[in-house]
């Protein structure tokens, strides 16, 4: 039940409120969750909450508080109520067809920006699936003399991956294109980055409901084994030998069991090497694959 929030409460009272009511219902992350919600239902920074806790809700923000409050017991995601997330300390708008940004897939980032440690060399980068495209807009920041496309099946994804890269200084330097996977690119390009649907079709069924019932099924479901995704791209890339310049690499996130299997399909498909790399909690979580010589 969401808490009644009149418009003579304070701010600081009502958070305090707000904090009770997430605990009540379990959530974890019960006093961040109500911190977010309170600075965006109410359009206050942390300084003006700081400075300016006593002063009253009134109408409206008592009413905005009370709905995203609900919205959040109802079970939605704070990221989903407000409609942005962090990723790589950068500010990510987000649509209905984009997943969250995840701590994890700075993993991806990660590993990218160790391929290339030069901060100024030219870089041509592709972002298959770019989602809100925090990877793409990520390693643009990091790297100045970069050019990125963000490819992706969905319009409305892309108009929201745009407004983040021009939101993030980096537009003049990123393209966003319509397509599947590697269709209709030429190449070369030093670096294809992906976090590709990868969860089990038959699995998605048994997510958290915070994933299984607001992230976009098309950005999860990667086919029977949650591998399809990774059959394309290998297989694009494999079949268009100049679409991957000299010494340039792809980086793939994975699940966190997928990499023996990703692996076995590199190596049929072509690739001499691939590395695995973890995230901050251990687990496989990116893979990096360079083409044998012969096969370019």
């Amino acid at each position: 039940m969401s808490p009644d929030f009149a418009p003579a409460l304070s701010r600081d009272a009502a958070l305090r409120r707000l904090v009770q009511s997430f605990e009540a219902a379990g959530l974890p992350e019960a006093r961040t969750d109500a911190r977010f919600l309170a600075l965006h239902a109410l359009g206050l920074s942390p300084l003006d909450l700081t400075l300016r806790g006593r002063d009253p809700l009134g109408e409206a923000g008592a009413g905005a508080l009370r709905d995203a409050a609900a919205r959040r017991l109802a079970g939605e995601p704070v990221a989903r109520i407000i409609g942005a997330w962090e990723f790589w300390g950068l500010p990510f708008a987000l649509g209905p067809d984009t997943l969250v940004p995840r701590p994890d897939t700075e993993s991806v980032v990660e590993a990218a920006l160790r391929l290339f440690p030069e901060r100024d060399r030219p870089l041509r980068l592709i972002d298959l699936g770019t989602g809100s495209g925090c990877i793409l807009v990520a390693l643009l920041h990091e790297r100045a003399n970069a050019f990125g496309i963000g490819l992706d099946r969905a319009q409305g994804t892309l108009a929201v991956a745009r407004r983040n890269a021009e939101a993030n200084g980096v537009g003049d330097r990123a393209a966003f294109l319509r397509g599947s996977w590697l269709e209709a690119l030429t190449g070369p390009f030093d670096l294809i980055v992906s976090n590709p649907p990868y969860i089990a079709a038959s699995v998605i069924a048994t997510l958290q409901p915070e994933v299984r019932l607001h992230d976009p099924r098309a950005a999860l479901d990667g086919g029977e084994d949650g591998l399809d995704a990774y059959r394309a791209i290998l297989s694009g890339v494999a079949q268009r030998p100049g679409l991957l310049s000299a010494g340039g690499a792809l980086v793939l996130e994975i699940g966190y069991d997928q990499a023996p299997a990703l692996t076995r399909l590199a190596q049929t498909a072509g690739f001499a090497e691939a590395r695995v790399g973890r995230d901050l909690a251990g687990n496989d979580r990116v893979v990096t694959l360079r083409p044998s010589l012969a096969g370019r």
